[in-house]
């Protein structure tokens, strides 16, 4: 009996060591590119996109050594990219470094969260634009959406600390405060986000010179789904119904738009489709028109006018709601038993 168990405990050992020794390659570069702060850049010191296609050879590793804290974000999904591979490369592997450095990844989006419960694009570079509160490209969402699987352990995040579900329970619901309250009122009725706010004041505000002060459908829709998954709360129910409603008044009809190739280079074109719902990437805050940046900084309400540079280079349009409202909003309708 005695050599049974410890038979038992000798093949327990040696399966737990053969798993610590299983090694994923996308994950293996991951903790080779993760900054000593915790978070990941999505460029490295030269400027250069990280790549994790690349192979890490001698000149690759000395510039992701030289690159600092100052390039941590969750922009570009970085950051939160990483922490969800990790943790799937744990629960197929076992590997306790994956955890680890999920672990730590989610130290740094609890680390750069405002007290308001906002997130910078960067932390803990706050240069121009980079402290703003920041919906643009889904980065709060994303970072909010990490946290929200730590809290809840969805999604293989049931092995995360204890104690980092704990703060992170906190941190969503800070972050579900700071949504509430950046909602952007017209005359006193709630309508959609804008794509990033002033740290301090919370009001909307501008980014680069072709991102202006404006209402931002595609970021929106994420902002609505990500409320969808939270537990229905007076204020909550509100703040959907109230963005979905924005979305039905102000879409686009008749119109598509196209993108092609022509030598390489994107060409994007706005055409006549009688079929065709759309909406603009942004809306004038006040008026609820569309508008338009360019890189001098003016703003544009005729997408013809925007220079052909701008008007091929960023995405003006598209179809970002329309999933939303004929399938998703429904659904939640239903499962929460929620009149319209």
């Amino acid at each position: 009996m005695m050599k049974l168990k410890l038979s038992a405990a000798v093949f327990s050992l040696t399966t737990a060591v053969l798993s610590a020794q299983i090694k994923d390659t996308l994950a293996e570069k991951m903790l080779v590119y993760q900054l000593p702060i915790g978070g990941w850049g999505k460029q490295l010191d030269d400027k250069s996109v990280v790549n994790y296609n690349l192979p890490l050879d001698e000149d690759l590793l000395k510039k992701i050594k030289a690159t600092g804290d100052d390039h941590a974000t969750i922009d570009n999904n970085a950051t939160s990219r990483e922490i969800n591979a990790l943790i799937k490369a744990y629960s197929t592997t076992k590997n306790p470094e994956y955890l680890k450095s999920a672990e730590k990844g989610i130290s740094y989006l609890l680390l750069m969260q405002y007290k308001n419960g906002g997130f910078p694009q960067y932390y803990p570079n706050s240069g121009l634009y980079r402290k703003q509160v920041t919906y643009n490209d889904n980065a709060m969402i994303n970072a909010l959406t990490v946290l929200y699987n730590v809290a809840e352990g969805k999604n293989d995040f049931d092995v995360v600390d204890s104690k980092l579900k704990e703060k992170s329970k906190i941190a969503v619901q800070k972050g579900i405060e700071c949504i509430l309250k950046t909602q952007v009122l017209q005359k006193g009725n709630p309508t959609i986000w804008g794509d990033q706010y002033n740290e301090i004041t919370l009001q909307p505000d501008k980014a680069r010179a072709f991102e202006p002060i404006s209402l931002a459908t595609g970021e929106s829709v994420g902002i609505i789904r990500f409320l969808m998954l939270q537990p229905v709360t007076p204020e909550v129910e509100k703040s959907i119904k109230s963005a979905v409603k924005w979305f039905k008044q102000n879409k686009i009809e008749g119109y598509i738009y196209n993108v092609s190739k022509v030598n390489g280079k994107a060409v994007r074109t706005l055409a006549e489709d009688k079929n065709s719902v759309i909406w603009a990437r942004f809306y004038d805050i006040n008026s609820n028109k569309p508008l338009f940046g360019d890189r001098d900084g003016s703003v544009k309400y005729n997408y013809n006018e925007v220079s052909e540079e701008r008007r091929n280079g960023y995405s003006w349009f598209g179809d970002f709601a329309d999933k939303l409202i004929n399938k998703e909003y429904p659904k939640w309708l239903e499962k929460n038993k929620i009149s319209e």
